[in-house]
């Protein structure tokens, strides 16, 4: 596993990790997920601190680009619709000049093992599916969507001494 130093950037998958899994459902198909606004501000941290942030999910509503896009993580960073994270996540790190090892991965579930393998750190929510805490480096011992992001993004942000909030920065940015 890569030290919490040696982390230059972020990947999240988004149901289950940022989320608590469930997924409101109204009767034209519009889906409507629940995000813990710590997690968020985890997101607006790394930002504002210079660090690449990507979204790699599955979910293809526009309501995640836009939740995403508003904590400062450019469209080209957000993969909707990924049936190939790997592949996802390679692109990333390749946009960004980054070695798999330098990226902290968060995911929950079979599809994202690839991706947890990969990562300098792979990370998981406490009720992730076994098959993915087995290929996981690091078990948070928080759930999806209650705060697992913002644990996590903190421990490496303040073993760098970047957690750090400025006020105007935040302003200008957000």
């Amino acid at each position: 596993m890569t030290d919490l130093k040696d982390i230059k950037a972020f990947a999240f998958d988004i149901d289950g990790v940022m989320t608590d899994g469930g997924i409101l459902a109204d009767l034209e198909g519009q889906l409507y997920r629940t995000f813990d606004a710590k997690d968020g501000f985890a997101v607006r941290m790394a930002n504002m601190n210079g660090y690449p942030v990507a979204v790699i999910t599955g979910a293809r509503s526009q309501s995640v680009r836009a939740r995403f896009s508003g904590n400062g993580i450019p469209p080209e960073d957000i993969y909707l619709g990924s049936r190939d994270k790997i592949a996802d996540f390679d692109d990333f790190c390749h946009r960004h000049g980054l070695k798999r090892s330098e990226v902290m991965f968060f995911g929950d579930d079979i599809p994202d093992i690839p991706v947890l393998v990969a990562a300098g750190i792979g990370v998981v929510p406490s009720d992730a599916v076994d098959e993915a805490k087995e290929a996981a480096d690091i078990i948070s011992d928080r759930p999806g969507g209650k705060g697992c992001v913002r644990k996590h993004f903190e421990d490496v942000m303040k073993a760098q001494g970047h957690w750090n909030f400025d006020v105007q920065l935040y302003k200008n940015k957000f």
